[in-house]
């Protein structure tokens, strides 16, 4: 494992270096005194990168593809700061996920306003489910443990999703550029059932075959705690209206200023078959400069409680934010370590800190560089929880399903990050898990800081 680790980072070393190729007729020199600036080089114009996904989630396996990152500066006087950004990716996993997805974001187009457009297209043939509400759903490694006698699968906890994501989200400044108004609309087409066994058993040995045998997520819809009308998913409307305040002096990797958002998510029902319901996201994040240029602390906090309504299952593992909706927590994008989902309910509070230290800074190929390690603690719980029914659970799998109370899950770790031209950023994180009730560790390698 840690061969493959090292062979993961160096790969993503190889690509971050060979990432982006700057397209623009001429590179000028910047005008203020900073001694940061005098190492760098004021990009202009057109700025294109592009490598192969080569990419490492504990949760979804190797990755494999292309993305590609079209920034434009025009003649860099807003640069690190892009005029416009196009973001395309075409991307699968060993462990049968996929991504098709194109995000366009500029605050260039329409005058005083941020405009992000976004679609999507994500597979997930394995997905986990653990239930609901964070520990009172119990999580047994030994069900996916192939070698322990109490073995069920190694897709007990999982389930086949895939969802069409399209969204259009305009931030309207109101006072100068940090404070802004965000009116926003998204539509998720979800599908859900159980994981294709017999797909997945195609091609390998007797003594590799999965058993096919009930999952989590069958067990759930068996005992009617997964309602009939949403075990195979469904349409969901959300309009997002919100304020946004964002000092931050740049958006890579800020060193001084805030990020704070309070949105209202609205799901109305409008053809009736939907659930409506509407949830609050507050979430603060700041950052401090420790060491000019060279090391800085980050923290972020949110609470995100369910106002009125019932969300349906399938709408439950994500968390919001101005600028991405991201999968429940647990994983990549929010606690770092902590098995993908592992936490899923009506209401969250999280947090993370950060310290990060760009240790090397210097000019590759004519693009500005830098080399950053961070360590951070992640923190998070389901602060309120989804109800559901349980009279159909049999007695003889209470224990197995929902004994424990709610407490903080928690988790800590450290990475690198390769970063070029402040936008271009490839990241390697490493988390441990304090409980193993949250499994035990997760290694990513992927695209930017966690925020």
């Amino acid at each position: 494992m840690k061969n493959y680790a090292l062979l993961l980072i160096s790969l993503a070393l190889w690509t971050g270096s060979m990432a982006q190729t700057d397209t623009s007729l001429t590179t000028k020199s910047p005008s203020d005194s900073t001694s940061e600036s005098k190492k760098e080089k004021v990009k202009t114009g057109f700025s294109f990168g592009a490598l192969p996904v080569v990419a490492y989630d504990s949760d979804i396996g190797f990755k494999y593809g292309a993305l590609a990152n079209i920034y434009y500066f025009g003649d860099g006087s807003t640069y690190p700061k892009y005029l416009h950004s196009l973001y395309l990716e075409w991307s699968r996993t060993t462990k049968g996920s996929g991504v098709n997805q194109i995000i366009y974001d500029t605050e260039h187009l329409i005058p005083k306003t941020r405009m992000t457009l976004e679609g999507s297209y994500f597979t997930e043939k394995a997905l986990g489910f653990y239930g609901f509400n964070g520990y009172s759903a119990v999580y047994h490694s030994k069900f996916e443990d192939d070698s322990n006698l109490d073995y069920i699968s190694r897709m007990y906890y999982k389930y086949d999703r895939s969802q069409l994501v399209l969204k259009a989200d305009f931030q309207r400044f109101l006072v100068g550029k940090k404070f802004r108004a965000l009116l926003g609309y998204t539509f998720f087409d979800t599908r859900i059932k159980t994981v294709d066994i017999a797909n997945l058993n195609k091609g390998k040995k007797d003594n590799e075959l999965l058993p096919d045998t009930n999952t989590l997520y069958d067990n759930y819809v068996e005992w009617d705690i997964i309602k009939d009308s949403e075990k195979y998913g469904g349409q969901t409307n959300m309009i997002r209206l919100g304020f946004v305040y964002d000092s931050r002096d740049q958006e890579g990797n800020p060193m001084k200023g805030i990020w704070s958002e309070a949105l209202m998510l609205w799901a109305p029902s409008f053809t009736g078959k939907e659930s409506s319901y509407a949830k609050l996201a507050l979430t603060h994040r700041q950052y401090f400069t420790l060491r000019k240029e060279v090391l800085n602390f980050a923290y972020r906090l949110s609470y995100q409680p369910k106002i009125y309504g019932e969300i349906p299952f399938y709408m439950l593992p994500f968390i919001y934010n101005s600028n991405t909706n991201r999968d429940g927590l647990g994983g990549a994008k929010t606690l770092r370590g902590i098995l993908r989902n592992r936490i899923v309910g009506d209401d969250y509070l999280y947090g993370n800190v950060e310290l990060r230290w760009k240790f090397y800074r210097g000019i590759v190929l004519e693009q500005n560089l830098y080399l950053a390690l961070n360590t951070f603690f992640d923190a998070g719980l389901v602060s309120g929880n989804y109800n559901f029914k349980s009279d159909s659970i049999p007695y003889a799998e209470l224990g197995n399903i929902t004994t424990e109370s709610e407490t903080l899950h928690g988790s800590y770790g450290a990475g690198l990050a390769i970063v070029i031209n402040h936008n271009f950023i490839v990241s390697v994180n490493y988390g441990r898990t304090i409980s193993q009730k949250d499994g035990i560790s997760g290694l990513y390698i992927g695209l930017n800081f966690l925020f």
